[in-house]
């Protein structure tokens, strides 16, 4: 499988590899599993977008190795559509189809959008439901400062809900994971340009302490969005060195 790192898994959102990074992969049948040679988790952020079929999921848990761990993004119906009320139906739909990917859903991701404020009954009742209905990890990306409270956090941590560490940081304090412990989830985005910017050294390494800092019991994924320019493979390896030492590339297995 891919590189480890002492506990913590670290990857990119989706498994593009731009030509000039192609060096720190090792071979495979297609992009997912060359991706996989260096990699151990990936966030499918397509699956915001669109619905992907059953088979599709299947397909891509068959093309890495047995350790490896998908992050799948929820709809935007449920999310921003919806904004989590009366999303029944559309998680059922969701929940069906990436159930293909058996053992290797390594947790969701729910990005909620900025203009969504906390309404602690609506809240409450989507993640009640979706605890009902699964049991895996799940981390939640808040963009709006009322989910940034000592409220807003023993309501997720009620629902074993993770918030997310995201950079850049939408209010003070959102650059450090808080909420449910058995899952640290940091999603930089790129800074200063959203999407586009890569990280200096300087950043990385701070990351990095950041990381071995928060030790205990659960998981720890860092994930580079930065893809816009295909930053986030050199910085995703980077940090995978200053964690664990000279990562060499892989042979899938």
């Amino acid at each position: 499988m891919g590189a480890g790192t002492g506990g913590v898994r670290i990857g990119c959102a989706g498994w593009s590899i731009p030509g000039r990074h192609a060096a720190l992969f090792g071979a495979g049948d297609s992009a997912l599993a060359r991706y996989a040679t260096r990699f151990d988790v990936v966030e499918v952020n397509s699956s915001f977008y669109r619905p992907h079929q059953h088979a599709t999921w299947r397909r891509w848990a068959a093309a890495v190795p047995r350790g490896f761990r998908f992050s799948v993004k929820l709809p935007q119906e449920i999310s921003h559509e919806l904004g989590l009320r009366g999303a029944g139906p559309a998680l059922d739909r969701f929940l069906e189809q990436v159930d293909g990917l058996g053992r290797k859903l390594g947790g969701f991701l729910l990005q909620l959008p900025p203009g969504l404020e906390l309404d602690a009954r609506s809240a409450s009742a989507f993640f009640a439901m979706f605890r009902r209905r699964s049991d895996v990890p799940l981390a939640c990306e808040p963009r709006h400062p009322g989910w940034f409270t000592p409220r807003a956090e023993d309501l997720l941590r009620r629902y074993d809900v993770a918030r997310v560490a995201a950079d850049p940081p939408r209010v003070p304090g959102g650059d450090a994971p808080a909420a449910a412990p058995r899952w640290r989830y940091w999603r930089w985005h790129g800074s200063p340009r959203i999407y586009y910017s890569d990280y200096a050294e300087p950043a990385l390494r701070e990351l990095a302490t950041q990381v071995r800092a928060a030790t205990g019991r659960g998981q720890r994924w860092v994930v580079f969005d930065n893809t816009a320019h295909g930053f986030a493979i050199p910085d995703a390896a980077r940090l995978q060195e200053l964690l664990h030492g000279d990562v060499p590339k892989q042979a899938r297995g």
